[in-house]
């Protein structure tokens, strides 16, 4: 038995529930073998229901991304307009960097359906299944010095979270430095790492993975208090090229406006949309945790925190925790 007869099948079947026992005796296997065949193509991205009495019927095919889709919605110079559609990759962060390495023009974007090995920030993982989220890698040339890296970190969570207010009506915030919570949940992660020369930064490769259409029975249990997707929060679904192509449009014309002006546009930006300020937090640092008010940014991109002695520190690297309560 292949997937397409069995796809067939449930194409042929419209809305009606095909029991396990009708399928295996119209395919010839056994009910095991169609019940691994439909956890196949729920892995990649078909959805059906289940009913014990009934059977099974297709709900959903998965919605592809398409360069056509996408680029019906772009309205960038660079950004995306040489595009590399994949389907499953270990990352497109390392295809990204090796594009990098290989001198492509900026604004090359590797997008993939699935990432098997995705990270995130500190090496962690990142679940990214097929079809359903926006798992993607931008090549960026700023002619800056290596200390302007962390402003294009800010800048590119900034740009994403004004893309998804305003096609989702979702109230997104930012945690610092670039996480995207809804009502406290994960909603993206933003990994930016760059390759220097003389002290002037060579180029960037900003990985962005966006969950999009992922349903709750996508994540692993312990990670559903604290991460989410559009689709659970705004309890419908995306399309994703839409998605992709307003992210692209904001990011390019922030990253102008940067390249211009300078951080001053970004700060005040980030710090309108910003979740972290104002309130006293445990922070964990390099050198351990301490406990203070995050006041906004310093024109570095470093996070300004006021201490319980009244001074003020500059933070580049550390983990916001929970609210200190009085």
């Amino acid at each position: 038995m292949n997937t397409e007869e069995l796809l067939r099948l449930f194409e042929e079947s419209g809305d009606e529930f095909l029991s396990g026992e009708a399928v295996s005796r119209e395919l010839e296997v056994s009910r095991t073998a169609v019940w691994k065949q439909i956890r196949k193509l729920e892995e990649a991205g078909f959805v059906f229901e289940a009913s014990r009495k009934r059977g099974y019927r297709l709900i959903s095919k998965p919605d592809l991304l398409t360069e056509e889709s996408i680029a019906a919605h772009l309205q960038t110079r660079e950004f995306g307009r040489r595009l590399l559609l994949m389907d499953k990759v270990d990352s497109t962060q390392n295809i990204a960097a090796k594009l990098a390495e290989q001198g492509t023009e900026e604004g090359t974007l590797v997008l993939a359906e699935q990432q098997l090995s995705g990270r995130g920030r500190m090496g962690r993982g990142w679940v990214s299944p097929y079809g359903k989220g926006l798992w993607m890698s931008l090549v960026l040339r700023p002619p800056l010095p290596v200390s302007s890296a962390p402003q294009l970190t800010l800048l590119t969570a900034v740009a994403l979270c004004r893309a998804l207010r305003l096609q989702t009506g979702l109230d997104i915030g930012i945690k610092w430095p670039n996480d995207l919570l809804h009502e406290g949940k994960k909603l993206s992660g933003i990994l930016l790492e760059s390759a220097a020369e003389d002290e002037r930064i060579r180029h960037i490769v900003a990985g962005v993975g966006i969950s999009v259409n992922l349903a709750e029975g996508d994540y692993p249990d312990e990670l559903l208090e604290r991460a989410a997707s559009l689709r659970i929060a705004a309890g419908r679904t995306f399309d994703r090229a839409l998605i992709a192509a307003a992210f692209l449009n904001e990011w390019e014309s922030l990253y102008k406006v940067y390249l211009a002006e300078g951080f001053a546009p970004v700060k005040l930006l980030w710090e309108a949309l910003s979740v972290s300020l104002h309130r006293k937090i445990a922070i964990s640092t390099p050198q351990g945790v301490i406990q203070g008010t995050p006041i906004g940014l310093h024109e570095s991109g470093a996070l300004q925190v006021e201490l319980e002695d009244g001074t003020i520190t500059a933070l580049f690297s550390a983990e916001m925790g929970e609210p200190v309560r009085s």
